[in-house]
């Protein structure tokens, strides 16, 4: 099962962007887009952005959105660096023909 988050950041040389974050079997896929016509492209997460995931994650505990086990390992891998590894349909490989 995969828990996703998302959120705006600003950036005073970009502008307004959406940042996008998906956790999956045990891999964080940062993704941001701009713009309601832009595809969305990988993110390099900073540290502001690792702990408003931690943050966005933290107030979904209350609610048994998410349980405990699943909020540490959010926080575990969200101490890792770059922008995740990407896995699923949306990366298979065309077959070659």
């Amino acid at each position: 099962m995969s828990i996703e988050f998302g959120w705006w950041n600003k950036d005073p040389e970009t502008g307004k962007y959406q940042v996008h974050a998906v956790v999956h079997g045990g891999n964080i896929e940062w993704t941001k887009h701009q713009g309601h016509h832009s595809s969305w492209e990988p993110h390099v997460p900073d540290d502001a952005d690792r702990e408003r995931l931690v943050y966005e994650a933290n107030k979904r505990v209350p609610r048994r959105l998410i349980s405990k086990k699943q909020f540490e390992e959010i926080k575990r891998l969200s101490e890792n660096t770059g922008s995740g590894h990407i896995s699923g349909r949306r990366c298979r490989p065309s077959p070659i023909l």
